[in-house]
């Protein structure tokens, strides 16, 4: 089993000193169970195209972490989920926000489902949805996705599912200069922050957006008024 090998655990400790990311490594056992069971549920439901176990650490486990900065507010929805990436890892290092992952495939919701019972994971919410057929009870604070689509759709799929004042956030490779382009108002990219995975060669990058804050019409009076 990929728990009780030692060098997978010691790649992903290695790792997680490399990403710099505060408390995370307290949580290592957690992380390398959640592999375990990928590895597994991936050897007979063809959960993701990455087959090697030394590879799903770089690619899954710290690609999701590079997001924990970006992270706002307590409450975070992953849409697109698929086997729970970046939602679960991201859950395990941040016991202290609420996470939904919701996704709209079946198979794949069931193992989220599975890996959250198995590694008692409380503060996970799973759906199964697509994201423009979705209406929880309230909005997030943050709305990631991670390869779920471009710049543009994911603006106007999720942009209502987040709160005033919260962000999208979207985990990129190349940077996507026509994307970032083609963003509609009233929504603007805010940072484009490129990121360094551990143990993976190629580009990453961090998009935030955020809504543009409109000034108060009567606030815009009383300035005309006072300026008269």
């Amino acid at each position: 089993m990929l728990i009780a090998d030692a060098e997978i655990e010691a790649r992903l400790k290695e790792g997680l000193r490399s990403l710099a990311s505060p408390g995370a490594a307290a949580h290592c056992d957690v992380l390398a169970r959640f592999l375990g069971l990928l590895e597994k549920w991936n050897r007979v439901f063809n959960l993701t195209a990455v087959r090697d176990a030394n590879e799903m650490i770089s690619r899954h486990v710290l690609d999701s972490l590079t997001a924990r900065p970006f992270l706002h507010g307590l409450s975070v929805l992953d849409v697109g989920t698929g086997a729970g990436l970046p939602g679960l890892p991201l859950a395990i290092v941040e016991p202290q926000r609420q996470f939904a992952l919701l996704d709209a495939g079946g198979k794949k919701i069931r193992f989220v489902q599975h890996a959250v019972g198995e590694l008692a994971i409380g503060n996970v919410q799973v759906v199964q949805s697509r994201a423009e057929h979705y209406s929880p009870a309230d909005p997030f604070d943050t709305v990631i996705c991670r390869a779920f689509s471009s710049l543009p759709q994911f603006v106007d799929r999720c942009g209502s599912l987040v709160a005033n004042g919260g962000r999208l956030l979207a985990m990129k490779g190349r940077l996507p200069e026509a994307e970032l382009a083609g963003v509609p108002a009233p929504w603007r990219v805010t940072e484009v922050a490129p990121v360094s995975v551990p143990g993976l060669v190629g580009e990453r990058h961090i998009v935030v957006l955020e809504r543009e804050r409109m000034e108060p019409v009567h606030l815009q009076r009383r300035d005309r008024d006072t300026e008269t």
